[in-house]
Formats: C-alpha cells, sequence, structure tokens
C-alpha cells in the first residue's frame, strides 16, 4: 500500500521531548517512528493517534521561525465534551491554555486553543462536523 492525499504536517520544534510528551497528553499521540536525520543530524519523530494515516513529524532544529499560531493551528477531536473540559483544566493549571472552551454550535462545534512548548497552537474540539461534512460532499 502507498500512501496518498494528506499525510502529515512537520514542524519545528526547540525540545523534541517536551513536545512529544505535550502530543501525547492533549492529543493522545504516541511515536511511531524515531530517528536522527543522517543529512542534518537533528532527532526526527513522527507521533499518530493511529485513528487514520496522518502523523506529526516533530523535527529538532535550533531555533523555531515562524510558529504555526492561531488562526492557522492543528485541530484535534475529543471523544466527549467532558474529556474535553478535563484536558483544558489541565492546560489552564500547566499555563498552556490560550483561549478558553467555547461552544459556537453547529459545525464547529465547541473548542478551545493551547500552546504547545514551541508555540504552536492545538485546537482541542468536541463536536465539529468535519467527517460528517466530508461524508456528504460529493466527489467533485
Amino acid at each position: 500500500m502507498i500512501d496518498i492525499g494528506l499525510t502529515h504536517i512537520a514542524l519545528p520544534v526547540s525540545d523534541i521531548e517536551q513536545s512529544i510528551k505535550f502530543y501525547a497528553t492533549y492529543a493522545q499521540m504516541q511515536v511511531i517512528h524515531r530517528r536522527i536525520d543522517a543529512g542534518r543530524g537533528v532527532a526526527v519523530a513522527w507521533l499518530s493517534d493511529r485513528t487514520r494515516p496522518f502523523a506529526i513529524v516533530l523535527i529538532q532544529t535550533d531555533s523555531v521561525d515562524p510558529i504555526l499560531s492561531p488562526f492557522a493551528h492543528l485541530g484535534v477531536g475529543c471523544h466527549n465534551r467532558e474529556s474535553m473540559d478535563a484536558l483544558c483544566k489541565k492546560a489552564r493549571q500547566e499555563g498552556v491554555l490560550i483561549e478558553e472552551p467555547k461552544d459556537s454550535g453547529p459545525p464547529v462545534g465547541y473548542w478551545a486553543f493551547l500552546r504547545d512548548p514551541d508555540g504552536h497552537t492545538l485546537e482541542l474540539s468536541y463536536g465539529q462536523e468535519i467527517g460528517l461534512t466530508v461524508d456528504r460532499t460529493e466527489n467533485v
């Protein structure tokens, strides 16, 4: 099987271990591949939540510029509102919650923004209708 379609996003990070921990905590992602890039000599990790063939590729760099920040962000759907609220509470306590949860109704749903260790933005959401919208849309 070969990969087709959108497969990954690559993010520069200053501390790969800290970033792995953040995405494991807030996006339920785990490392599926690790290496030291032979050409550049930098640490690389691929993370996946194993729900679909898509990965975040973390690449350790000396400096992170530019960053993925609001409104540019990664979006993660949560199982329910309660689990999202628990993650937001933890994010608030850790000082990484940058926009409190709000309910914007369909199709946007209930959402909040978090800041990863390098300033990239992660959106947590519940009730967004992206999957439903894709299913309802005809191939053009």
